[in-house]
C-alpha cells in the first residue's frame, strides 16, 4: 500500500516594511476641510512676519529711505549701530527701566489672572460671578488712549477723583500731581495695566479649572480638607502646566516693557528717567530722526534676547514635563 506524500506547507512571505505612498496632496485633500481653516492664518502670518524679516539686513547698513535706492544698494557697516546703541549715554538707563517694568509687569500682572480665577471659582452665586467676570473683561477692550485718559482724569490736580478722596479723609491738604513725580510712575503703570488686562488674561485659567474632575473636591471634602487646602492640594497642581506654558512665554518676553502704556502715561518729560524703555527711545530717537538702521538694529537685539530667555525658560520647564517644545 503505497503511502501519498506528505503535503507541504505554503511558504510564508513576511511582510516587507509598509510603504506610505500618500502624497503631502492626499493628505492635505483628506484634511481639506481643516487645511482651509489653517490656511488665512499662515497667510497673515507668512506676510507680516517673515517678509518683513528681509529688512534685518538694514541693521547693518546705512539706510536712507530717501534716496529711493534698493535695499541692497546701501553701503554696509557692520556692527556700526550696535555699537552706537552700546555706547549711547541712555543705555543703562534703558536696561534698567526695561527691566525693572518688565519685571513689575511679571511679578504683580501674571499672578493677578490666576489669583483672579481662584477667587471666581469659589463664587457659587451665579449672578455675581458672572456680573464680576464681564466687569472685568470689558476693560481688555478699551484702547490704551481711552484708558490713559481715564487715569489721567483720575489722578487730575484739578477735580481728580483721587485727589479729592485723599483730601475728603484729610491725608492731604494739597493735590498731588502724581503724573508728574517719578516716584509714583511704575506704580501708576502696574496698576493701569493689571486693572486692563486681569479679567481678560483670567479666561485661560478659568477653562483650566473648569476641567478639573470635581470627584477630587468631593472626596477631598469627605476628607475634611479646607477651602484653601482644596485650592493648594487640587486647583493649583491641576492647572500648573497652563501656568508654566503661559510663564515660559512671559518670561521670553521680558525685554517688552510696552510701548502704547507708557508713551500715553508719560508725557511729562520729568518722567522720562523712569519711563524711558527701549521701544521708547525707538520710536523718538529712531524714527522720530529717520534712523531706520539704528532703530532695526535695536529690534534686533531684543528679538535675540528674546529667543534666547525663552529657550532658557522652555529648557528649565521640561524638567516639569511641561513646555513648548
Amino acid at each position: 500500500m503505497s503511502q501519498s506524500a506528505p503535503k507541504q506547507r505554503p511558504a510564508t512571505v513576511t511582510p516587507g516594511p509598509r510603504i506610505h505612498s500618500s502624497s503631502f496632496l492626499r493628505r492635505f485633500m483628506k484634511q481639506w476641510d481643516v487645511q482651509l481653516m489653517v490656511i488665512p492664518g499662515v497667510i497673515l502670518v507668512f506676510i507680516f512676519s517673515y517678509l518683513p524679516m528681509y529688512g534685518v539686513i538694514t541693521g547693518f547698513m546705512d539706510y536712507n529711505l530717501f534716496t529711493g535706492s534698493r535695499i541692497w544698494e546701501n553701503p554696509w557697516v557692520g556692527f556700526k549701530h550696535f555699537e552706537a546703541f552700546f555706547n549711547a549715554p541712555e543705555f543703562e538707563r534703558l536696561i534698567r527701566n526695561t527691566l525693572v517694568i518688565s519685571l513689575l509687569k511679571f511679578f504683580i500682572g501674571f499672578p493677578a489672572p490666576i489669583l483672579l480665577a481662584l477667587m471666581l471659582n469659589e463664587v457659587r452665586h451665579m449672578f455675581f460671578k458672572r456680573t464680576v467676570q464681564t466687569l472685568t473683561y470689558l476693560p481688555h477692550f478699551l484702547s490704551w488712549v481711552i484708558v490713559a485718559g481715564l487715569t489721567m482724569s483720575m489722578l487730575s490736580t484739578e477735580n481728580g477723583s483721587v485727589n479729592m478722596l485723599l483730601k475728603s479723609v484729610g491725608l492731604i491738604n494739597e493735590p498731588i500731581n502724581f503724573l508728574g513725580m517719578k516716584e509714583y510712575f511704575w506704580s501708576i503703570l502696574i496698576s493701569a495695566n493689571v486693572w486692563k488686562e486681569i479679567g481678560f488674561n483670567s479666561i485661560v485659567f478659568m477653562a483650566a479649572i473648569a476641567g478639573i474632575d470635581p470627584a477630587l473636591y468631593e472626596a477631598a471634602d469627605i476628607d475634611g480638607a479646607s477651602k484653601f487646602k482644596q485650592i493648594f492640594n487640587i486647583t493649583l497642581p491641576s492647572i500648573m502646566p497652563v501656568v508654566i506654558i503661559f510663564m515660559i512665554l512671559a518670561i521670553g518676553n521680558l525685554v517688552n516693557a510696552g510701548f502704547e502704556d507708557i508713551l500715553l502715561l508719560a508725557t511729562n518729560p520729568v518722567l522720562r528717567p523712569v519711563s524711558d524703555v527701549i521701544d521708547t527711545y525707538v520710536y523718538r530717537v529712531g524714527l522720530g530722526t529717520h534712523r531706520y538702521s539704528y532703530a532695526v538694529a535695536i529690534g534686533l537685539f531684543k528679538a535675540i534676547v528674546s529667543v534666547t530667555l525663552l529657550t532658557i525658560a522652555n529648557y528649565m520647564a521640561r524638567r516639569s514635563g511641561n513646555s513648548l517644545w
